[in-house]
């Protein structure tokens, strides 16, 4: 009797499983192409066992590591839905990303819509005859309520295209299926689709795919060598490479650049012909170590704010100095250790970093914390003040984790770095607590494994102005020197254009000059103490080298058809020429540790 018990129960517990099994809410995609020349893709959404009065499908309006409100339900059109006997469903639009379907609680529906794709960038749609490139965020919609829910993707290729290319898993015995755990993932999981060229090679136990579109002069067995180095590297720092596969998507344009990182792949644009051109190549490769460099430092180890996802609304962050600042500085030194810059590059290129921060007046106005907080609203759309108003958390949060790496060092004589820090906030954030963290975690992370105070260089994040680098610099043996130290030369505070013959004005710098006297951005500069201007501004540069400061200068500039003179005060040039240069009688500690900084291969 007790057997038959175990037998009934058995049996009924397998019944209510298969019942629950079957009903599982689950989501279905199917892409294909039928006008790419016209720059649109197809999508039919399959909905099964959501059954509801009504069901709401959400576009994303931004896409993660993007940190701007593209509104991608712009390029949405020709919504409709149907019930699974093909029935319409009635659809209204009832916001700017979301469309409501009066469902009436059936068990199956599908979603149709096309979507418009032409916007050249590594996180936006483009479709044409030769390729599509999809950006996940901007292509699939999801039912409100039911991020968590798995989804699979088939993807049907343009008839003269064969290859597809996406960090996606792809499910067994369906060609052209793919699988994501939820909508998370295919988020995070740009598609290539045409006939790109593909090569692998392995690294750090993980198999890594190069997907390379447009063509270009580019030697694969030299990209898989030093893809491969920086790989390897990268690895070194945090022990441990969580992908199986990872995915280079590279769109190679006449002229190309920037990137975005993903969990498992990255996009990168690049110049066709570049590759040859030794200075070009060292670029492209620091791009892949940045967005290499993101797989663990954004996409795993994150701020709290940054995940689970928002996808209505901007997602705030005063950390990207961290996020980006962080990686910014690491995509040179992880150069430097695989040997594709020399110490005299890597200082040039954080000499740069310096007078990019340094030589920008809204250096004095937003700290680098500031500009991670409003990324949103002014990094993404600058305009012809930018440059009195703002800076860039790429560069000063490069600059911020340059003190934080000499600091450690120094105040470990030499047995801990930054990169210890970053492996110790990865295991302990994301592997055990599975969590984002705090920026005040953070700073008590590196303050113990420091064994010292780095409340000076978190202050400096949230303060405006100018970073005291030699604070930190002179500790491993180097300075920062400006060569324009001591230079008393006159400025106009403006930047030109030549355009159809006429010198235009598209920039006046805070401070100077100009700025004062009120000249504007778009103004043509027609002539100066009663001398006409010629077109390339050989003229203008003469005026400047005669004069000196204080001089005032009768400025004609034409502004909207009107003719106005404006008499200009000249200003002293306040712009530096900062590098970074051996410390003079350094002493073989400060040596010691140099070397540990910057010592490469």
């Amino acid at each position: 009797m007790k057997r038959v018990r175990i037998f009934l129960f058995i049996l009924m517990t397998t019944a209510v499983s298969s019942a629950f099994a079957v009903s599982q809410p689950s989501i279905h995609f199917e892409v294909s192409f039928k006008e790419p020349q016209a720059h649109y893709v197809e999508i039919t959404m399959k909905i099964e066992n959501i059954q509801r009065d009504f069901i709401d499908v959400k576009m994303p309006v931004w896409t993660p590591g993007s940190y701007l409100v593209r509104e991608y339900a712009k390029n949405v059109e020709g919504l409709v839905a149907f019930s699974g006997d093909h029935a319409p469903l009635a659809t209204e639009k009832i916001n700017k990303n979301t469309w409501r379907i009066n469902s009436g609680k059936k068990s199956a529906l599908t979603v149709q819509y096309r979507v418009y794709g032409f916007e050249v960038s590594v996180r936006t749609n483009f479709i044409d005859d030769s390729h599509a490139f999809l950006s996940p965020a901007g292509t699939f919609l999801y039912v409100d309520g039911f991020l968590e829910l798995p989804v699979d993707v088939t993807i049907l290729p343009y008839v003269s295209w064969s290859k597809i290319s996406t960090g996606l898993d792809p499910v067994d015995g369906k060609p052209g299926t793919y699988h994501a755990t939820d909508f998370d993932i295919l988020f995070d999981s740009p598609i290539e689709v045409g006939n790109q060229d593909v090569f692998t090679f392995e690294a750090a136990g993980v198999l890594h795919e190069i997907a390379m579109v447009g063509g270009g002069n580019y030697d694969s067995d030299r990209l898989k060598k030093d893809c491969a180095s920086i790989v390897e590297e990268a690895t070194r720092i945090f022990g441990v490479n969580p992908n199986k596969r990872y995915v280079f998507i590279v769109h190679n344009y006449q002229s190309g650049g920037g990137g975005l990182e993903h969990l498992n792949s990255t996009v990168l644009g690049a110049s066709r012909n570049g590759y040859q051109n030794e200075r070009s190549y060292v670029g492209f490769l620091g791009l892949v170590a940045h967005e290499y460099f993101h797989l663990w430092h954004v996409k795993r180890l994150r701020p709290i704010e940054l995940g689970p996802f928002d996808y209505d609304v901007e997602n705030y962050t005063t950390s990207l100095w961290i996020m980006e600042g962080f990686t910014a500085y690491f995509d040179n030194l992880l150069l430097r250790r695989c040997g594709f810059l020399s110490e005299n590059s890597y200082l040039q290129a954080l000499g740069s970093d310096i007078n990019t921060i340094e030589n920008r007046a809204g250096n004095q106005v937003q700290s680098a914390a500031s500009a991670s907080f409003d990324a949103w609203i002014k990094y993404y759309r600058p305009d012809e003040n930018s440059a009195n108003t703002s800076i860039s958390y790429y560069n000063k949060g490069a600059l911020l984790a340059l003190m934080l790496d000499l600091k450690i060092l120094a105040a470990t004589n030499g047995e801990k770095r930054l990169d210890d820090v970053l492996k110790a906030a990865y295991e302990t954030f994301y592997v055990q607590q599975k969590r984002g963290f705090r920026e005040q975690e953070l700073q008590t992370l590196i303050e113990q494994i420091a064994g010292t105070s780095v409340s000076d260089i978190f202050d400096a994040a949230y303060t405006p102005g100018s970073l005291d680098y030699n604070r930190y610099l002179k500790a491993v043996g180097y300075e920062v020197i400006d060569y324009n130290e001591g230079r008393e030369l006159p400025d106009l505070g403006i930047t030109t254009s030549a355009s159809d013959g006429r010198v235009l004005v598209t920039g006046v710098s805070r401070g100077t000059g100009a700025w004062d006297g009120g000249i504007n951005v778009r103004d043509e500069i027609i002539a100066i103490n009663g001398e006409r201007l010629d077109a390339n501004g050989k003229e203008l540069n003469r005026v400047l080298q005669t004069a000196a400061i204080g001089d005032a200068l009768q400025v004609l500039v034409a502004r909207d058809g009107k003719i106005r003179e404006l008499t200009i005060t000249l200003t002293k040039d306040t712009r530096g020429s900062f590098g970074i240069i051996p410390l003079v009688n350094a002493t073989p500690e400060q040596q010691r540790l140099g070397k540990i900084w910057i010592g490469g291969r």
